[in-house]
């Protein structure tokens, strides 16, 4: 029996072995397309009939050993790198979903995700219902129609810091005979791995900290292989009848467990093209190898900055989840056990002016969009990242008028802090 690895020992070695007088750093196959010399083995590669590479848009070397490294930390039988995490999120459901279908979602999740699920899905004839994740399972079983054909929530919210109670959605989400996907952007699976408490499609925005360094926009869509979409096969004919644009392929039926992932590229990228440039997943790949050291080292830092905040006169409120007296200690210590994330979310005594104000004042700490980078950054999202939303959506979507998404890097804690007593002092 193989040795079974280590998540650290994962973000290394995983996805890419070099053979003898390989190059040992993953090599860039930057090219459109690859050669052959037989049209019958080309005219199987299209058939599905034969695995191997012919066009990028719909695999390419270095994304798949790179998708396979994210497949094997969270656990999952497969997994699809797309152009960024968004992309990842609306292929998670398209693959499954069509016009006239319904899922339901979180309402506490990331502002662009709840404009995509809100406003574009529903131009395409897919319509969401927004849940609390806090509702009881009878109030979000209430959501549930027919045609509903996913539950959706974010393991640690963005911006808002809350802990999804994974295994309440898995229970909800199966006894309705669906799929529960999960966006596992900010623990990653070196601090959570969602597979392992019911979830059975994980998605991420790669960007964040996968990636850690700023260097590249790309996303993921990772398949437990869990689900059994035959058993429920008249709410996913997508999947579970023929597919008439390769000559009648049942892709559950013709790939098993890999049948999701087969056809979100088969179908999916084919014809939409999400994906991202080989160059990109390189750069991904660097930042993975250090995964776990970064997560260990933002944890670290973000619990003596939440810490401070707490016990500051100017500090109105913080969520984090490491604070023992946060709604959310006892899901965190449960699901994240290791440590959550940099993030936190924290609001200032005063007005909307009073945060934007301190954030002007800050002279290390970047106000910049991103989050999740080696660099501490801030935002505040009601007017940036969330400012299309009301202030009655702000709320919803558990993002409060006056919260501070701060997201603690790994330089030295002590100039952290440094950084925000001075522009405390400002206030």
């Amino acid at each position: 029996m193989e040795k079974k690895l280590r998540p650290g020992t994962l973000c290394v070695q995983a996805g890419y072995k070099a053979k003898n007088g390989e190059p040992i750093e993953l090599p860039i196959i930057q090219s459109t397309t690859f050669k052959y010399d037989d049209s019958d083995e080309m005219a199987q590669l299209f058939d599905l009939k034969k695995e191997g590479y012919f066009y990028t848009r719909l695999q390419n070397p270095t994304n798949d050993a790179v998708a396979a490294k994210i497949a094997t930390l969270e656990g999952g039988v497969g997994a699809v790198l797309t152009s960024s995490g968004q992309a990842a999120n609306f292929y998670a459901l398209f693959n499954i979903c069509q016009a006239g279908d319904h899922f339901v979602t979180s309402n506490e999740i990331y502002g662009g995700t709840y404009n995509l699920f809100g406003v574009t899905l529903k131009k395409l004839g897919i319509e969401c219902t927004f849940v609390s994740p806090e509702a009881s399972e009878e109030e979000i079983q209430a959501a549930f129609r027919p045609n509903t054909k996913a539950l959706f929530g974010e393991t640690i919210t963005n911006p808002g810091c809350a802990v999804l109670d994974i295994e309440k959605f898995a229970r909800i989400a199966h006894k309705n005979g669906v799929p529960l996907i999960v966006d596992n952007t900010f623990p990653t699976p070196v601090n959570c791995r969602p597979f392992e408490w019911g979830a059975d499609i994980v998605t991420h925005s790669t960007t964040k900290y996968m990636d850690g360094l700023a260097t590249q926009v790309g996303g993921v869509v990772v398949d437990s292989g869990n689900f059994d979409w035959l058993a429920h096969a008249e709410k996913f004919p997508g999947l579970c009848t023929p597919d008439e644009s390769y000559h009648g392929l049942t892709y559950v039926k013709a790939f098993g467990k890999m049948g999701y992932t087969t056809k979100l590229v088969a179908q999916l990228m084919r014809d939409l093209g999400s994906i991202p440039a080989p160059q990109n997943s390189f750069l991904l790949n660097l930042g993975l190898q250090t995964l776990h050291l970064r997560m260990a080292q933002h944890c670290k830092n973000a619990q003596k900055v939440a810490e401070f905040l707490h016990a500051s006169d100017k500090v109105a409120w913080v969520h984090y989840c490491g604070l023992k007296d946060d709604p959310y200690y006892e899901l965190g210590q449960k699901y994240l056990p290791n440590g959550s994330c940099g993030v936190i979310a924290f609001g200032l005594k005063g007005t909307r002016e009073t945060a934007i104000k301190w954030m002007d004042s800050l002279k290390m700490i970047n106000i910049v969009t991103h989050v999740a980078d080696a660099r501490t950054c801030v935002l505040h999202p009601a007017s940036h990242t969330h400012r299309q939303l009301s202030d009655e959506q702000l709320r919803e979507a558990g993002v409060a008028p006056d919260l501070i998404r701060l997201s603690v890097g790994i330089e030295d804690v002590e100039d952290i802090l440094d950084d925000i007593r001075q522009a405390m002092e400002k206030i």
